[in-house]
């Protein structure tokens, strides 16, 4: 009991200290001293109603409407740290219209005007409370919850406030629990929620409600520790904080909230000097000073409670000092050293009432004073020795001053489910609460930024996702490079194919007049040759940064270089026949023969190719893309081939007439002439059409720079089977066998095959 008292005494040295400082303020009530009367009320009905009739009729008459004072009655009362303490006692001083000022906790009940005209609360309201909570949950990424409140109105509401704040913010509640009253014993099933508390997976529990349940909370928290919880409540002048002798309590490391008070200058100097010795009618400061100070430092009981009953002080006085001015204005009757005033008077100037005080804030029992509510932070520590103090961290969280719960060496989380880190994003479960989800990874091209994240985001197709997908990287341009390997590789055999054509050719023309190069026509030889070197030179086009010039020349040069290779061994295959059918008797194949009527195959083959290159380009000609998902994390400069269909359809005419050169060669390949070709000129187109045959399908299952890479090795390797399989052996009997390629082997050769 004793140690209510002092922790409760604070409230009067406020007071103490208000009505001396305006006693000696030559300003305000100039002519008139203010005195008061201190009546202590314990939370007892009975208590509570003995000391207010002490008060209206005399120290030793408890008849109601009966007194025996001599003296004027005072004209207001400071009075109420708990709602229930006010309502007592309202309703008996409202018969009087005795003005009642509360410095206790704001309750919305008492603000009924119809039930308490005359009662005035100091305190602001509660009602941005919860949303200062919910400030303090997400600066430290609280989102799982557990709240306890009050078994009353007054707790129903705030649990109702604050959980709409926590559905707009996305925080979940955990559990709620109502508080039972204060008792001298508890049954087990009204306490058996503590136990729970332990075992929860909400590390951080809220706590609201009126004295009796604060009381309970702060009784049983010293049996039932909770060393791993982070408790938040609000500050409520009435609660009586018990000094424990260890640092191992349930609301060490906790946070308080309390209204923003300004600081009274002169007030922690007066406690710190304040004498029992300047008051000794007063026993309980005598007390005090026995009890408290010899174990507390100086000035640790006096919180910022005292503030509202200094401007509750100061609110009477200027209420006053209002009054008499008006009076004196009026030139009123009366004694002007001794004013009559009559307790009622002062209504409409208190309601009315607004200065500022000593700390700098307004003052007003106006209603526009409790729209914009702040509130000071304070961090609860408790000391070895009994020790507790509310270290104020500021309107602005100061993290560095923060003491956490024992059990926290950091931080501590309070969440449902781990946090999805930066590179994943939430999915929740189904029938849970929207902070109990699953964390999977972004998708390919997608990442995640922060923390918690509901979506992933796609990057921009000029980037990429890092490994961790927490952010994007602007994607290298790249292309099929003379200087990467298989870009060098390609254009090493392309010149090397070259070089070996040139050389053909260059042995084609040194030996041109032995009979196997004058056979089948020593011009079509010559003219495929050339033809071979320039598809062979075609393949460069493919490789190297793409432009504008490239994009057009690679699918025209293709086209038209291979429909007159393609021709050319066409017009090979008929000069076979046409030489064999010249043998016999008539003159009509002969002519044909010595007329070269087989090559002009080939402008009219090379015309219609042009004319099919030409409507394509025409039309939707090729042209420079930007590949961005061909390869991870470049975008590849490729030439798109612009009308799909007319590509196709110089591939088709093509090989309409590598199918035509085929078949016509397998026709004539068992012809008794004398180098008969027609045999090379079989196997090498089969050789064509097998490469262009299989460049179809690989080709489109392939992407970006190997899509061009296949490209190439099909034009290297359909040539090189033409080059192979139709010069090589002619080159084998030219260098190796020149016996074989002279007119005495040819005539050995007929004398043989006549006998």
């Amino acid at each position: 009991l004793f140690r209510w008292l002092w922790k409760n005494y604070q409230y009067v040295l406020a007071f103490f200290f208000a009505i001396q400082e305006i006693n000696k303020d030559p300003q305000l009530l100039p002519n008139l001293t203010l005195g008061f009367q201190l009546y202590n009320s314990v939370t007892s009905g009975h208590f509570t109603l003995r000391s207010t009739l002490h008060w209206l009729t005399g120290k030793h008459h408890l008849i109601p409407n009966y007194t025996c004072q001599t003296q004027g009655k005072t004209v207001a009362i400071i009075a109420g740290t708990t709602s229930a303490f006010l309502a007592e006692i309202g309703t008996m001083l409202e018969l009087y219209k005795t003005p009642q000022i509360t410095y206790g906790p704001f309750d919305p009940m008492l603000s009924e005007r119809d039930k308490f005209p005359s009662l005035y609360q100091m305190a602001t309201s509660d009602s941005s409370l919860a949303c200062g909570m919910l400030s303090l949950l997400l600066h430290f990424g609280w989102i799982w919850v557990a709240i306890f409140v009050s078994n009353d109105m007054k707790g129903e509401q705030f649990l109702q406030d604050i959980e709409a704040e926590m559905v707009k913010k996305g925080v979940c509640l955990a559990y709620s629990v109502k508080l039972p009253d204060a008792k001298s014993r508890y049954e087990e099933s009204e306490i058996s929620f503590l136990e729970g508390i332990r075992i929860a997976s909400a590390n951080v529990h809220i706590l609201y409600g009126d004295v009796r349940s604060l009381y309970t909370m702060e009784f049983l928290s010293k049996y039932y520790l909770t060393l791993g919880k982070v408790w938040i409540m609000a500050a409520k002048w009435e609660i009586v904080v018990k000094e424990t002798d260890h640092m191992l309590h349930s609301f060490h490391g906790g946070f308080s909230f309390s209204h923003h008070k300004g600081e009274i200058p002169g007030l922690n100097h007066f406690v710190k000097t304040v004498d029992p010795s300047h008051y000794p009618e007063d026993f309980f400061l005598s007390q005090l000073w026995l009890h408290a100070f010899h174990c507390l430092p100086p000035g640790s009981l006096c919180g910022t409670i005292g503030y509202f009953i200094y401007n509750a002080v100061y609110a009477v006085a200027h209420a006053l000092h209002k009054m008499l001015s008006e009076q004196i204005e009026k030139g009123s009757p009366g004694d002007a050293a001794q004013p009559r005033i009559l307790p009622w008077q002062l209504h409409p100037l208190l309601r009315k009432i607004q200065f500022t005080n000593s700390a700098g804030e307004d003052v007003s029992f106006h209603e526009m004073r409790h729209r914009m509510a702040h509130y000071d932070i304070h961090n609860i520590v408790n000391f070895p020795a009994g020790f507790r103090l509310l270290i104020k961290i500021g309107l602005v969280l100061n993290e560095d001053m923060i003491e956490w719960p024992v059990a926290f060496k950091e931080t501590p989380q309070s969440l449902c489910s781990q946090r999805c880190g930066p590179g994943f994003r939430k999915i929740p479960q189904e029938g849970k609460h929207v902070c109990c989800y699953t964390c999977v990874v972004c998708p390919e091209r997608d990442i995640s930024n922060h923390t918690d994240a509901e979506q992933c985001i796609p990057c921009a197709d000029d980037e990429y996702p890092n490994m961790e997908r927490n952010h994007c990287l602007p994607k290298l341009v790249t292309f099929l490079a003379f200087e990467e390997s298989l870009g060098m590789a390609l254009a090493c055999v392309a010149l090397c194919f070259s070089v070996l054509t040139a050389a053909v050719l260059w042995i084609f023309v040194k030996h041109r007049d032995t009979p196997i190069v004058k056979a089948n026509n020593r011009t079509l030889s010559y003219i495929l040759l050339i033809t071979l070197l320039l598809c062979f030179l075609c393949s460069l086009l493919f490789i190297g940064r793409p432009n504008t010039a490239t994009c057009l020349l690679q699918q025209i040069a293709f086209g038209l270089l291979f429909t007159v290779a393609v021709s050319t061994v066409l017009a090979k295959t008929i000069t076979v026949i046409l030489a064999f059918k010249a043998l016999k008797p008539g003159r009509t194949m002969r002519r044909l023969l010595v007329s070269g009527a087989s090559n002009s195959l080939i402008p009219i083959c090379f015309l219609i190719q042009l004319a099919l290159c030409g409507i394509w380009l025409g039309t939707y000609p090729p042209f420079i893309e930007l590949d961005a998902h061909s390869e991870h994390g470049h975008i590849i400069l490729v030439c798109n081939k612009g009308s799909v269909t007319a590509f196709y359809c110089v591939l088709g005419y093509l090989g309409s007439l590598a199918l035509v050169s085929f078949t016509v060669a397998f026709l004539a390949r068992n012809l008794p002439d004398t180098f008969n070709e027609a045999k090379f000129l079989t196997f090498s187109m089969l050789v064509f059409c097998s490469v262009w045959v299989t460049f179809l399908p690989v080709y489109h299952s392939t992407k970006g720079k190997v899509m061009v890479a296949v490209e190439i090795f099909s034009i290297l390797a359909s040539s090189a089977g033409l080059l192979g399989c139709i010069f090589l052996p002619k080159c084998y009997i030219i260098l190796i066998k020149s016996d074989k390629n002279s007119l005495k082997a040819l005539k050995n050769q007929h004398s043989y095959t006549g006998s």
